[in-house]
């Protein structure tokens, strides 16, 4: 498997995953059903999940797969491997926000390297290109050709006046705690892994995370973010945030800007 060969799959799969979501979301009413954690779970997870999975196992049946709607099967782990959470943001998806996304991801030695992530409600697009440079893509997003596609980049931050994005659905006293030690500007509020994807085109600084999330929640806007020039660090300690852990569990995190003065935990 080489980048080349991937990024074009991962954006297909992407866009028509997107599409059979946006169809579901379209219907007058949908099921919804609980997982064992009392997460949401509704027939566009399940349908996108499947559609990407069989996509993925098709073109590279060699490397390893972790999605969400199939994480009870996944017994193992590995530093390499291709990771999708087919509906992020279930909760904007059943309240009709439209902050939901598509994530696939491959992750090498444990760091998101190349991702897609694709908001079909919101009409936007950012992936990373096979050098790794991050860029959102506008127009028709046809399925099979690339259409206008420019490169982002985290912004230079003024200190003295940040842009924060935090959760629409899991924000909580402890984040705003956090985000108070910081000189905020403005705050916007995103569901899903849109706020990476704010982050690495400059739409906002600083997006700290103090609450539950997955690997497969953060690894596509993660290598988005890092291909626009943004880091992922544990909020507790400042290393970088790694994947394939036990569990695929994440700890709280901190995404930001370099020129952003991380304040502590």
């Amino acid at each position: 498997m080489t980048y080349e060969d991937l990024i074009p799959v991962m954006r297909k799969l992407a866009l028509e995953a997107g599409d059979k979501i946006m169809e579901i979301y379209g219907t007058d009413d949908f099921d919804v059903k609980s997982k064992s954690d009392d997460s949401p779970v509704t027939a566009a997870d399940e349908a996108a999940d499947a559609l990407i999975s069989d996509g993925l196992r098709a073109a590279f049946p060699d490397v390893m797969l972790v999605t969400e709607e199939q994480a009870a099967t996944h017994s193992t782990t590995g530093d390499t491997f291709l990771i999708v959470d087919p509906l992020d943001g279930t909760k904007e998806f059943v309240h009709r926000r439209g902050d939901f996304t598509v994530n696939i991801a491959l992750v090498e030695a444990g760091v998101p390297t190349r991702g897609v992530v694709y908001a079909p409600a919101k009409g936007r697009m950012f992936f990373t290109l096979a050098d790794g440079q991050a860029v959102e893509e506008t127009g028709a997003f046809d399925k099979e050709t690339v259409g206008e596609v420019t490169p982002i980049r985290v912004a230079d931050s003024d200190n003295a006046a940040l842009m924060v994005v935090a959760s629409k659905s899991h924000r909580d006293q402890a984040t705003d705690d956090y985000i108070n030690t910081y000189s905020v500007q403005d705050m916007k509020s995103a569901g899903s892994s849109l706020k990476f994807c704010l982050v690495a085109t400059g739409e906002a600084d600083l997006y700290p995370r103090v609450g539950r999330t997955m690997e497969w929640d953060t690894a596509a806007g993660h290598a988005v973010l890092a291909g626009a020039g943004g880091h992922v660090v544990r909020f507790d300690n400042h290393e970088p945030l790694v994947y394939g852990k036990e569990g695929y569990a994440n700890p709280f995190f901190i995404a930001y800007a370099p020129s952003v003065d991380l304040k502590p935990a």
